[in-house]
């Protein structure tokens, strides 16, 4: 009779665990290498959902940085990563905030070693982070847009 119990409680358990709402969003960055431009997105596969894509023509050495859902402003912003930064003209665009960033840039050389980016604009910081399962990812987009 206790083990009857004790697998109706598991039984209730495992039902009430798969109808619960899912809290955690799936949100993983992947390298659209066969696209041009060349796109790393940090997206929910399979939706419009998206919080960052760096873009580049290949072999250009130019990244383009868009941002969505930052709060639009224009001007000049600080990218810090590690102990690197640089000032660079940001601007938004339909509800994005876009900069550029060249690959040979000490900013650029420190994120593909963290995976940590800062676009700063006065006090509004907006992060990008990429962890280190994607890290590869990162580094491959990197090897692809330098000319």
């Amino acid at each position: 009779m206790t083990a009857l119990i004790g697998l109706a409680q598991a039984t209730a358990l495992a039902l009430a665990l798969q109808n619960a709402p899912q809290t955690a969003e799936a949100w993983t960055w992947t390298l659209y290498s066969d696209s041009r431009p060349l796109v790393l997105a940090n997206e929910i596969p399979d939706t419009p959902r998206l919080r960052s894509t760096l873009e580049c023509a290949p072999g250009s050495s130019i990244v383009r940085l868009i941002l969505y859902g930052a709060a639009p402003a224009e001007g000049i912003a600080v990218v810090t990563s590690g102990a690197a930064a640089a000032n660079v003209e940001v601007r938004p665009r339909r509800g994005q905030l876009q900069t550029v960033l060249r690959t040979d840039h000490p900013v650029f050389a420190a994120f593909l070693a963290s995976g940590k980016l800062q676009v700063s604009i006065g006090a509004q910081t907006s992060p990008v982070e990429i962890d280190r399962t994607n890290l590869s990812k990162l580094r491959r987009f990197a090897e692809l847009c330098t000319g």
